[in-house]
């Protein structure tokens, strides 16, 4: 990873640049899949007073650019004295959706949804909340389409005005499932190099694809003992997914198997969720999730040939081979995000969240 770095603001309504090199250390940020990513950083004493109007939090834009790219660009949502230093932590372009609300009900008249593609209504929701003033981003959505659909003639997805709707987590919500498209953030210059453009990229059936030309190895770019998990408490595969309503009209959907295995329940609560489609996913997914013992949640890389930093993409499929003194865990996992940070001691290093794709194999210590 190249040192040729600089961190720039901007004002996200009126785009007059307010710095386009703040001296920012300890710097730290990556993607997210169905996320916002983040960026976090320190500003020194010397530097923190003459800088707070260049990182003026909820209107201020902040981006990466490396060797001339922008590889991350998101919102400063908090500034504060922490010691001797002001630190800063920005998220991505949906993280503005969590501040916003429908007001006006069905995203004013953009529903209610019946069969719709879930896509439409992510693109719905931008729509709307960039046409009211004061609130347009720039940022665009793909116009990607996808077989997976909500709402149906008998229960339609509403958004209802009086429950003041959090556009955050319903976009999210839409991403949310194994048969749901996926998202991610990205910020790039334009052709021009005038202007960044702030972009959700949607991925259907998926974001990523699976990558045989590099991996994470112990011993060889993972520079960290990892921990693989083994827990009963996390395990279950009977899943019951708790919605909106009280009493006997609480929505609710079960995912249930036998495997073998003493039985075990676990409930997950999502109150504002409605649809009864969307709960069954959310079931099945948990449920699959929790079936899986001896993951590997995430690992710290090394810059190194086997997978340089900034070759992978959120949602690429990656061979892992983790081994400690326990066990040894080989499979593919899917790359979930990852923060970046560039000027650790020993050269850059990247801390990479990984979730299980497809399937894996667990033994003892060879």
């Amino acid at each position: 990873m190249s040192a040729n770095r600089r961190i720039l603001t901007q004002n996200v309504l009126t785009g007059a640049w307010l710095t386009h090199n703040l001296p920012l250390q300890d710097l730290e940020y990556g993607p997210e899949l169905n996320g916002p990513g983040a960026l976090s950083g320190t500003l020194f004493p010397k530097l923190a007073a003459q800088s707070l109007s260049l990182v003026d939090p909820g209107t201020t834009c902040i981006y990466v650019e490396e060797d001339d790219q922008i590889t991350w660009g998101g919102l400063i949502w908090d500034a504060r004295p922490r010691g001797n230093v002001l630190a800063i932590e920005a998220a991505s372009w949906t993280s503005y959706l969590h501040h916003r609300h429908d007001l006006h009900g069905q995203l004013n008249a953009r529903g209610p949804y019946t069969n719709a593609d879930r896509t439409k209504v992510m693109r719905d929701i931008w729509a709307y909340a960039q046409s009211v003033a004061d609130g347009d981003l720039g940022v665009t959505v793909d116009t990607t389409t996808s077989g997976s659909l909500i709402g149906t003639p008998a229960d339609p997805y509403k958004f209802n005005s009086w429950e003041t709707p959090n556009l955050g987590e319903r976009f999210d919500e839409l991403a949310d499932g194994d048969a749901t498209p996926d998202y991610t953030c990205t910020a790039e210059w334009n052709s021009t190099r005038t202007a960044v453009t702030r972009r959700v990229r949607i991925g259907w059936p998926r974001l990523g694809t699976r990558r045989t030309d590099i991996s994470f190895v112990s011993g060889v770019n993972v520079i960290e003992d990892p921990e693989i998990v083994l827990s009963g408490d996390d395990y279950a595969q009977v899943v019951i997914a708790s919605g909106q309503g009280d009493g006997s009209a609480k929505r609710r959907q079960t995912s249930a198997v036998r495997d073998g295995r003493l039985r075990l329940e676990h409930v997950l609560d999502l109150p504002d969720i409605k649809a009864n489609d969307v709960l069954a996913s959310r079931a099945a997914r948990e449920r699959t999730r929790r079936q899986k013992l001896g993951q590997v949640s995430e690992v710290v890389v090394r810059d190194h040939p086997a997978a340089p930093l900034g070759s992978w993409q959120v949602g690429d499929d990656i061979y892992a081979r983790i081994y400690n003194v326990w066990t040894v865990y080989t499979g593919w996992c899917r790359i979930t995000g990852w923060t970046t940070r560039p000027d650790t001691a020993g050269g850059p290093q990247a801390t990479v969240r990984l979730a299980p794709a497809d399937s894996f194999q667990y033994g003892g210590t060879t």
